[in-house]
């Protein structure tokens, strides 16, 4: 008879069936369950054993190879950091001329606040006495922004996705050359919301170091970044009634426009919060039209001014992307740039509305490639933009130093001749002619006399007095015909007059500097609501009954443009006459009255002559805190080494580069 073996024969043994029984007899004891894992380990074969003791000491090998590995990465990040905070924060590729400028923002007398990433410390270059400090609010203040910080006030980049972004045309520094298409009128509603904003300036959560109109500049700019990051973040234009956007390039437009504002007011919540934007989300690898001129002084000029003075490279290296993506515009016949570029695909073109070019966009340009130039140590940058200087400087078709409006890209020649202006498509040729010379630590002596015979011609052909009051301003000359027409763009005019003053060229531009900066004044003041139009027109003939100046229908529209700003600016730091002061307190109240919207932003206005109904327009152009706030806050400073004309020169958008010294 054959008995089968007490035990499995060896064969079977790494075959093991485990059967569980959650039956009424099961014990679910500690002990229990520990005699049942016993005995199931011990019916394991050698082989299984060896295996599960292979897995578990692989996988402890592993976490402490991770580990090591984690460790180590980590700890060469903060020593790259520390190596960048102490060498300069070089790129390779980039070769800055100089270690990068100014002091670290720093808070007085506040604690230390959240932040979802630390901020990099910068680096001391330059005028030792900029000292700037980030604003010290007060506790509720604070804890608003911690939860910003923490993402609990909202995220930024979600807002703006809840609204349509609508489309706008090219437009010559905010005025619109075509009509725009598809734009809502403002509500009832809303019109009646901004015309009884309280003209009242509030003050609050501001550094204790400022004077009272400095803080109401800061209030101000809050306010307006407030409605961009809560309805436009990340987007080009806020529309502050409708709570929406409008979208130009993509590129977000006014947070880069806004960049060193933020700097220079002390703002470093906004400030850091908005690098982390641009290092995460500016990406310039995109198939669409920007126009050259607009593009770089906005957006190439803040990336350069931005890296001077907070130190860090993450701005050099974006301002070389962009300002490589925009060198196709230069490959045309004459080399006179496209006014427009495609950065994603390399595709330059004229505008749809003309075939050519302006001269301001071809000839306010050199400041930013130029400074380019001098940090990377490429030279393709300046050598494009000194050959457009260069050809204009040596063009026939000029009058006694004006230019024409126009030139061509084919044949290099002006177009449309007998056209003078110092308005739209022609002001910022003469402005950096003056800068370039200052820029180059007046080296270039052709550029300064290009200057100095178009003031003469200004003088000569296009200076004329308004009756009764006598009011000197600057009207344009067509095939001979003088029109006594004022853009308020012109207002740039008594600043560029007095800094030329100020390095040296002749005293009398000073006096007409401050003839035309009444001028001005009064084009603001004579206004009902205290704002200029966007053009002015002038009476030049003695007639009983007549007033020096006619706003016409169609031209009665506020921008929130900075020129008045800024030639106030110039004219109380070189004069240190403080009229030029109330001036602008003038301004930024009737700012505040006529233009604030209550849930965040400040509105271009349709009619300056009616401060019942001034007509909102919807749109808030980034050269509000681009240029005006930031010439205002500049204007009612004392301090005269922060940001000094002899140290820099601002950039037709009002972003400061350094003026070069000789080696």
């Amino acid at each position: 008879m054959y008995l089968p073996p007490s035990r499995p024969p060896p064969s079977h043994r790494d075959f093991i069936s485990v059967t569980l029984s959650f039956g009424e007899g099961y014990d679910n004891s500690k002990s229990r369950r520990r005699r049942s894992c016993w005995r199931k380990w011990k019916q394991l074969s050698r082989m299984q054993r060896n295996v599960i003791f292979f897995l578990f000491f692989f996988l402890v090998i592993c976490g402490l190879l991770f580990y090591i590995n984690s460790a180590t990465h980590w700890k060469a990040l903060s020593v790259r950091s520390s190596e960048e905070q102490k060498m300069g924060s070089e790129i390779p590729g980039l070769k800055p001329a100089h270690p990068p400028v100014l002091p670290a923002l720093q808070k007085a007398d506040a604690k230390p606040e959240v932040l979802s990433q630390k901020p990099r410390k910068p680096f001391r270059r330059g005028p030792p006495s900029l000292q700037l400090k980030a604003p010290d609010g007060d506790r509720k203040d604070r804890q608003d922004r911690r939860q910003m910080a923490a993402g609990k006030a909202g995220d930024p980049e979600a807002a703006p996705r809840e609204a349509d972004a609508q489309t706008t045309v090219i437009s010559w520094r905010g005025a619109v050359i075509e009509p725009e298409q598809g734009t809502h009128l403002p509500s009832r509603r809303a019109e009646a919301s901004i015309k009884h904003a309280s003209p009242e300036t509030k003050t609050e959560n501001v550094p204790a170091s400022l004077n009272m109109r400095q803080k109401a500049v800061v209030s101000a700019f809050r306010h307006a970044w407030k409605g961009y990051r809560k309805y436009a973040w990340g987007r080009d234009e806020l529309k502050p009634l409708s709570k929406s956007y409008n979208e130009w390039f993509g590129l977000g437009l006014t947070l880069i426009d806004a960049l060193d504002t933020m700097w220079i007011l002390g703002l470093k919540q906004e400030f850091e919060e908005a690098k982390r934007w641009v290092s995460k989300k500016l990406n310039f690898q995109k198939n669409v039209d920007v126009n050259l001129f607009e593009s770089t002084i906005r957006i190439l000029g803040s990336l350069l001014s931005t890296y001077h003075l907070s130190g860090d490279s993450l701005f050099l290296e974006k301002a070389k992307d962009l300002g490589t993506r925009l060198m196709p515009a230069f490959r045309t016949p004459s080399r006179i740039p496209f006014s427009d570029v495609n950065i994603g695909t390399g595709v330059g073109h004229p505008p749809r509305w003309t075939s050519d070019s302006t001269v301001a966009e071809v000839t306010s340009i050199q400041l930013e490639f130029r400074e380019l130039s001098r940090l990377t140590g490429d030279t393709e940058f300046q050598e494009a933009v000194q050959l457009v200087t260069r050809h204009v400087h040596g063009l026939g078709g000029k009058k006694d130093g004006l230019v024409p409006m126009f030139i061509s890209i084919y044949s290099g020649l002006f177009t449309h001749p007998g056209m003078f202006t110092l308005g739209a498509r022609a002001d910022s040729y003469y402005e950096y002619l003056l800068k370039q010379w200052i820029q180059g630590g007046k080296q270039e002596t052709h550029l300064r006399d290009d200057y100095l015979e178009a003031v003469e011609g200004i003088k000569m052909h296009l200076l004329r007095e308004s009756e009764p009051s006598k009011l000197t301003f600057v009207g344009e000359l067509s095939h001979g015909h003088f029109r006594a027409k004022m853009d308020h763009l012109v207002c740039f005019l008594p600043g560029t007059l007095a800094l030329g003053v100020h390095h040296g060229l002749p005293a009398e531009h000073m006096d007409l500097a401050k003839a035309l900066m009444e001028t001005c004044h009064q084009m603001n003041r004579q206004m009902e609501t205290g704002l200029s139009p966007e053009i002015m027109y002038f009476n030049i003939f003695p007639l009983a009954g007549r007033q020096d100046m006619e706003v016409r229908p169609a031209d009665r529209h506020n921008l929130l443009r900075p020129e008045t700003a800024e030639s106030l600016f110039y004219l109380y730091r070189l004069t240190g006459d403080r009229k030029y002061q109330e001036w602008g307190w003038e301004l930024l109240q009737s700012f505040n009255q006529f233009t604030r919207v209550p849930s965040g932003g400040y509105s271009s206005i349709n009619n300056v002559r009616d401060p019942q109904k001034p007509e909102p327009r919807d749109k808030m152009e980034s050269f509000f805190l681009g240029e005006t706030l930031k010439y205002l806050y500049l204007l009612f400073t004392d301090d005269k080494d922060l940001l000094s004309l002899d140290a820099y020169v601002f950039n037709t958008e009002a972003h400061p580069l350094p003026i070069w010294t000789p080696a």
